[in-house]
């Protein structure tokens, strides 16, 4: 068949399908010939030169070329590693721009660029199409109907961290046709589960197309969690029920069908990397396209790979193209996929423009002054493995960050170290002295006590050591520093007491973080006692190890957390705008906080410092929040009293006098496996006692 070719245009990048036919583009300043490689239905190849080069992109328009059309590129140029030129023709790649990648990846030598055992010799001369995935043309048109970001404020914002099939692998409700995929994650089963959970957003684990590493399909196992990008615009198809191009159509309805339920779609990117590893890596995309100018290359020695991110790569952030398929990815995913925002994985390897972290990169910039990505919710995990990397409290105002000081310190308090309580109570309060001096607010701290990375709450409370030897490395993977504490017996257990202490600490951790001032992010899984049996690291395993096990809900703890949730969004006192001041609220002789002794008196000095203190009382005045409601209205709630004793002997706490409030109602206590109904009412001056390992929430109640 004769195929009809066109000049098409440089811009947009990838495979733009618009009716009629479909213009390909890609940019490449290393090549000196690229051949656009389209595969039919009994995948036979047939090469396309792309003579059309504009601005070092290179591009055609093909009539005849729709949706479902699988293709690659070959681009031919220097192979000369030694100057950091890594060019191919042998080795078919995917396109960074593909909305859509069919196929898995086949490990083994045609898919190096070199030889095994001479990575500084000549190009490897295998053919690597038979080994690698196909980019495949997408359909773009979808009915969206009258959808709308549900534009949830931060401060109002309940984040549900979860992957795309752990959630639904096994969910008795969810067809087997539909369980893991994001068909399952918009089952309507799911939907009312997270509605009546009452979380605003779900966070999922990465969904760009991304491959296994060669050394976990050598053990049997793959890389579930999906750190391994290789496509920045495609979902991954592994999440679909159909095709690779059915993943597109997929995973928009389940973005509908979530914002109509009120929900919205946080996805976690990963622009720090890519799946093609260091100079020993393979050749799949970016290397073979233009390796100098995608990754940041060893200065001296551009053979190699700088490494910030431990995966042996890093994206070169001082390259405009770099930051344009950045850019035009997010953009992507915000207009034509309509998702809420992202949280950015490593995202101080994004600010390192040279070696040092910079708040003022380009990468920044661009954000900024982006009309569509600077309206939506921009989360970042504030370091990287490299020197420098940690940087919480340092991203520019209009960025949130996953809170590593938070999860330390309510580890530490609830396993009982010592003088934690000045830090205690900044983390508790939205963590001001890492955000308030560059005027962002409480909600640039997303709190979390467990996440992805590291122990399950289940288990944060039951293991003090990781248990990863599922994942075929000897335990020598996943961190040591777990800040856990097993309550006295490592792993399972029939001992009643220390089950109930488990159970204790467990509530304790939720009505901690879901009643912090900040956004709190729930690990998917926590709230019906989900274990990984230790494993603290379990992004390999594509099993019921990360699977939710909806067979043994504990459904004590759910209807705990759901109260919890309830509790943080009747009460705008624990999900305040701005920040406490530390003085009368208008119009009343009181603090808007207010810090006391288990005795009733205000703390001092001398009460902050003693590094034995374990238990506080924290006073939250209501009446008056000075931030205004959307319609311009000063906010008013019940004041409450959160009692805190994290000490192992139980505590009668004194209650303040009546100026605090004259009588307080039990609104949580976390000796109990309920929250009560109707609690128990105390007068101002009155006593409370407060289990060892517990918390006593008091509502304040009218005269």
């Amino acid at each position: 068949m004769t195929l009809e070719i066109w000049p098409g245009q440089p811009y947009p990048l990838g495979a733009t399908y618009d009716g009629f036919g479909t213009n390909f583009a890609l940019f490449s300043e290393a090549a000196e010939k690229v051949q656009l490689c389209l595969f039919d239905e009994d995948d036979e190849e047939r090469c396309v030169d792309l003579n059309e080069v504009t601005g070092h992109v290179w591009h055609a328009y093909l009539p005849a070329i729709g949706p479902g059309q699988r293709y690659g590129y070959r681009v031919h140029g220097p192979y000369d590693p030694a100057q950091g030129l890594r060019c191919n023709p042998n080795k078919l790649l995917i396109d960074p721009y593909a909305k859509a990648v069919d196929g898995e990846l086949q490990w083994g030598q045609p898919v190096f660029g070199y030889t095994f055992g001479d990575p500084d010799g000549p190009m490897n001369t295998e053919d690597s199409a038979p080994y690698v995935p196909r980019s495949v043309v997408a359909n773009p048109f979808f009915d969206w109907g009258e959808d709308r970001h549900p534009r949830v404020p931060m401060h109002k914002s309940v984040i549900y961290e979860v992957h795309t099939k752990g959630l639904t692998q096994l969910h008795p409700d969810v067809p087997e046709s539909q369980r893991g995929t994001y068909a399952g994650l918009s089952h309507p089963s799911v939907i009312e589960y997270l509605q009546d959970l009452g979380v605003t957003a779900v966070e999922l684990l990465p969904v760009h197309r991304h491959v296994p590493e060669s050394d976990l399909v050598e053990r049997g196992l793959t890389n579930y969690w999906g750190y391994n990008s290789i496509a920045y615009l495609a979902p991954h198809d592994g999440y679909a029920s159909g095709s690779a191009e059915q993943a597109v159509t997929e995973f928009k309805q389940m973005v509908k069908t979530l914002h109509r339920a009120g929900i919205e779609v946080i996805l976690d990117v990963v622009y720090n990397h890519t799946a093609e590893g260091n100079h020993l890596g393979p050749t799949l995309t970016l290397k073979g396209i233009d390796n100098a100018a995608y990754y940041r290359l060893v200065d001296d020695d551009p053979r190699y790979y700088m490494d910030y991110t431990g995966t042996g790569n890093s994206m070169n952030m001082r390259h405009p193209h770099v930051l344009q398929l950045i850019m035009d990815s997010l953009r992507y995913w915000v207009n034509e996929m309509h998702v809420d925002g992202f949280r950015f994985d490593l995202a101080s390897t994004l600010a390192r423009e040279l070696h040092d972290v910079d708040r003022l990169s380009t990468f920044f910039e661009v954000i900024q002054q982006d009309p569509v990505i600077s309206q939506v919710k921009l989360i970042a995990e504030p370091w990287d493995v490299g020197e420098g990397g940690y940087q919480v409290g340092n991203f520019p105002p209009l960025w949130s960050e996953w809170n590593g000081m938070y999860r330390d310190t309510i580890r530490d308090f609830w396993r009982g170290e010592s003088a934690t309580l000045p830090e205690f109570a900044s983390r508790l309060t939205g963590s001001s002295d890492l955000y308030e001096s560059d005027t962002r607010r409480p909600g640039a701290s997303i709190n979390f006590v467990t996440a992805h990375d590291g122990f399950t709450l289940a288990d944060l409370v039951a293991y003090n050591d990781k248990h990863n030897e599922a994942n075929g490395e000897g335990n020598r993977d996943g961190t040591d520093d777990n800040r856990s504490w097993n309550c006295g017996v490592e792993g399972p257990t029939d001992d009643p007491d220390v089950l109930a202490l488990r159970a204790r600490q467990q509530r304790n951790f939720l009505t901690t973080l879901l009643l912090s001032q900040g956004v709190p992010m729930l690990l998917g899984g926590d709230e019906i006692g989900r274990s990984q049996g230790g494993n603290n690291n379990a992004y390999c395993q594509d099993t019921d190890i990360s699977w939710f096990d909806w067979e043994t809900v504990d459904t004590e703890l759910l209807a705990f957390t759901t109260g919890l949730i309830e509790l943080r969004r009747d009460h705008p006192v624990f999900r305040r705008r701005r920040w406490f001041q530390g003085r009368p609220l208008r119009g009343e002789e009181i603090d808007d906080i207010g810090w006391l002794t288990p005795d009733g008196n205000e703390m001092d000095d001398d009460d902050w410092d003693a590094s034995f203190a374990k238990s506080l009382q924290v006073f939250l005045n209501g009446h008056g929040i000075p931030s205004p409601d959307p319609r311009g209205q000063q906010i008013v709630d019940a004041s409450f009293l959160i009692l805190f004793n994290a000490s192992d002997q139980t505590i009668e706490f004194t209650l303040p006098p009546a100026a605090w409030g004259e009588r307080w109602q039990v609104a949580v206590d976390t000796a109990a496996k309920v929250l009560p109904e109707s609690g128990e009412i105390l007068p101002a001056s009155g006593a409370c006692k407060v289990l060892g390992r517990g918390i006593v929430v008091l509502r304040e109640l009218e005269a």
